[in-house]
């Protein structure tokens, strides 16, 4: 009980009192830490009452409510640990039934019990928790300042611990007589050095390291050389030279922070829309922080032509944004600036690109001066090519725009032939009116802009519309002769409907000819960097037709229509090599999954600009009310929505990849999943509001699959060469190849339509490995689930077979 008691003393001491114990900390530690020093005797005077006046008005709050606790106190706080409180039932009394025998033997039964229990009471400790009292934890902070400044008090502040000298110039008897730090510069994210635990003599130091002295006693002298200005006992290293303090020495070198390098690492891969992709490299021993990439007109190397003859008005250099590393170091990485100077004025003219990137501290390094065409999108339907010429010639110089006035009107006089749509003639002469009203009125330059976006947007009608109007009458004529295959026509009507396929696919095909034109700054290429693509001709595709009406004519429906299937397939190729601005070259499996697998990394980019964006958003204090706080929720299920998309579109874009074998296409397929798992993470956290780490996800997906991407292409183009060197292309008498006519097996396919031969198998050393690897991609592309019911049926009896 006396244990108990006393805790219970502590205890309600520590509850009253523990306020004026934590301000007395707390205005204790100033004092330990020795910043009295540097106040007025006024100051200090008043620091000491106000600090004295707070420790005393809380203490006088505590003690009136301090209780102080009695020996009931203690007995009900150990009764409340014991089974039965039998330190209570022992002082009851007997109520009733005393003159009873049987009821006195129960109470006395009774009380044996609770004295049994009685023995098994043990002192309580005292509860000194203060969480539910103090719950911002005000006496930990004024512990932790307290401690702080007891550990890391100068000797001379704390009496006993050093000695504090009672005369000027007396040296401590205990401790260091100073102290020193090392702080480098805050960029370069090195930790402060303890100067007194370097061992002398040399010491390298990084330019614009701050070195702090503090000395205790005038018995310390302290000499350098290092600094311009000699900051006392506060100075910045700024050249070699010698620091001294006391019996220490040092010889300081001074290790000069290098300026920031970038370079062009290749020549910038451009898109048929005219988007540049330009890769390049960048590093600084602390960081790069910015760059940005100038572009200028390279006026000698510009053909003075026509409208470009007369002299170009001023206009300032093209400055972009280099992108940086969302995550990760920025000592050394590659990049790729990627934009689209197709509006331009400077497009497709010779220009010289340099790059520039900044450190920390200022410094800037660029990069040679490179000579280019500034890529932008060229058109090829004649009247589009006509007015984007115009265009040019307006922007190159406002003495073209009487010139440039008259050819457009001579453009619009008869439409009726050269125009597809009423919008596009419409918007053609809004520009007209435009021009003629600005050179009336001498406001050419305030009108510029606006008259430029205009004739882009005919320009760009007319040349997208005349292609769209040729695939729809394609599409149509393929729907068609289809329904006509299902509905068994007569031989009439077939030769109609392949009369019109047949003249739908020229106009079509002249269309991607033209587009498919080499650039101007292309047309120089060596044959030999073109002889990985071979062409299908015109004519190619001609048999291939005859071929499908001569089938329909003998009533083979099903065979015509299997030929049918692999004539789209040719032509959607043939799309999607002209869109990744590669010609009309010859279809190859994978073509497709190249241009999707573009699709879904253009996807990937702009999903992590508007997550970025969304981060920015917030940090600049946006979305703080309510409202704005369910739009950005709603914002954020887009986001996870979008990447969730994304990452199904991957999913199947695998399960399409064309059954690769070599090395180049393994690594792809591992790039390929490796940018699933970083997707898959990038969605928990978006759906988590965790948007720093889904932008460090998705910066991963993209790296992943942009080398996807690499070795898919490498894989793609090792395939084509093994089968050109395999004879897997047969070539025509214009020695072109013809659409290869071997099946899996390296048999010929039959010249009838029908699909394999008689002919043996391939033979040679190889075909037994051939073989092993045919039955490993059907059991793969067996197990990918994804895939379709039928499909998976089928390989599933492919495999039973073999």
């Amino acid at each position: 009980m006396a244990l108990t008691l006393a805790g219970l003393m502590a205890e309600r001491a520590w509850q009253a009192f523990w306020p004026a114990v934590a301000a007395l900390m707390a205005v204790s530690a100033p004092v330990l830490a020795g910043l009295d020093r540097h106040l007025t005797p006024a100051l200090r005077l008043a620091w000491i009452i106000g600090a004295a006046a707070l420790v005393l008005v809380l203490a006088v709050i505590g003690w009136r409510r301090l209780r102080w606790p009695d020996r009931t106190d203690a007995l009900a706080r150990i009764d409340a640990r014991l089974a039965g409180r039998p330190l209570a039932a022992l002082a009851d009394r007997q109520a009733t039934g005393a003159g009873d025998a049987a009821s006195v033997a129960l109470w006395a039964a009774h009380r044996a019990r609770m004295t049994a229990a009685a023995r098994a009471a043990r002192p309580v400790p005292p509860d000194l928790d203060l969480a539910r009292r103090d719950p911002f934890g005000l006496r930990l902070m004024a512990l932790l300042v307290f401690a702080t400044a007891l550990l890391f008090a100068p000797p001379r502040a704390v009496p006993g611990a050093g000695g504090t000298p009672s005369r000027p110039g007396q040296t401590p008897a205990h401790g260091p007589a100073w102290e020193g730090w090392v702080e480098p510069p805050a960029y370069t994210g090195r930790p402060v050095l303890y100067l007194a635990d370097l061992p002398e003599g040399a010491l390298e130091l990084l330019s614009g390291t701050r070195v702090t002295i503090r000395r205790y006693g005038d018995g310390v002298a302290l000499e350098e050389s290092v600094s311009q200005d000699g900051g006392g006992d506060s100075f910045t290293v700024a050249r070699d030279g010698r620091i001294a303090v006391g019996d220490a020495r040092w010889q300081v070198s001074v290790r000069p922070d290098l300026p920031p390098v970038v370079m062009l690492t290749d020549p910038p891969e451009v898109e048929a829309t005219g988007r540049m992709t330009q890769p390049f490299h960048a590093g600084d021993d602390y960081g790069v922080t910015a760059g940005s990439a100038t572009i200028t007109l390279d006026l000698p190397q510009v053909a003075r032509s026509f409208g470009l003859a007369a002299d170009p008005d001023p206009r300032a250099p093209l400055a972009v944004d280099l992108p940086m590393p969302f995550s990760g170091e920025r000592t050394d990485f590659d990049e790729r600036l990627i934009e689209d100077f197709s509006q331009h004025a400077w497009a497709n003219l010779p220009v010289r690109m340099v790059l520039h990137v900044e450190d920390a501290l200022g410094q800037r390094g660029d990069s040679a001066a490179v000579g280019m065409v500034l890529p932008g999108r060229r058109f090829f339907q004649p009247v589009a090519r006509a007015v984007i010429e115009q265009r040019r010639d307006l922007l190159w110089s406002h003495a073209n725009a009487p010139r440039v006035l008259d050819l457009l009107r001579a453009i619009a006089n008869r439409p009726d032939d050269i125009f597809r749509t009423r919008a596009s003639l419409a918007g053609l002469r809004a520009a007209i009116d435009l021009l003629a009203a600005a050179v009336a009125a001498d406001d050419l330059a305030a009108q510029e802009e606006t008259i430029a976006g205009a004739l882009w947007a005919v320009a760009l009608d007319l040349e997208e519309g005349a292609l769209a109007d040729a695939l729809a009458r394609l599409e149509r004529a393929q729907e068609r002769l289809q329904q006509a295959m299902r509905d068994g026509a007569s031989s009439e009507e077939i030769a109609d409907l392949m009369r019109e396929l047949r003249e739908a696919t020229d106009d079509w095909l002249d269309l991607l000819a033209q587009q498919a034109e080499p650039a101007p700054d292309q047309t120089d290429t060596p044959q030999g960097a073109q002889d990985d693509r071979q062409q299908v001709t015109e004519d190619e595709i001609q048999q291939l037709m005859d071929r499908i009406q001569e089938l329909m004519e003998q009533g083979r429906m099903d065979e015509a229509q299997a030929l049918m299937q692999q004539l789209d397939e040719l032509l959607r190729n043939l799309q999607m090599q002209q869109a990744e601005g590669q010609g009309s070259g010859r279809p190859r499996p994978g073509g497709q999954q190249m241009q999707d697998l573009q699709d879904t990394m253009r996807g990937q980019q702009d999903l992590s600009d508007d997550a970025f964006r969304e981060l920015q958003d917030r940090f600049n204090g946006r979305g703080d009310n309510a409202g704005d706080d369910a739009a950005t929720g709603a914002d954020q299920d887009s986001l996870a929505e979008r990447q969730q998309q994304l990452r199904r579109d991957l999913e199947r874009l695998q399960s399409a990849l064309p059954g690769l074998t070599s090395e180049a296409a393994g690594r792809a397929r591992e790039a390929l999943d490796a940018a699933g798992d970083a997707m898959d993470r990038a969605g928990e956290a978006l759906a988590q509001d965790d948007l720093p780490g889904a932008i460090d996800s998705q910066s991963e997906a993209l790296e992943a699959l942009r080398e996807g991407m690499e070795q898919l292409r490498r894989a793609l183009a090792e395939n084509d060469r093994r089968n050109d060197g395999q004879g897997g292309y047969e070539r025509a008498e214009t020695g072109r190849p013809v659409p290869e006519r071997r099946d899996p097996l390296g048999r010929q396919s039959g010249t009838t339509g029908r699909e394999g031969s008689e002919a043996p198998l391939r033979s040679g050393p190889d075909v037994a490995q051939r073989a092993q690897e045919l039955l490993d991609e059907l059991r793969r592309r067996a197990g990918e689930r994804t895939r379709e019911a039928e499909e998976l049926d089928y390989l599933g009896r492919l495999i039973e077979r073999f």
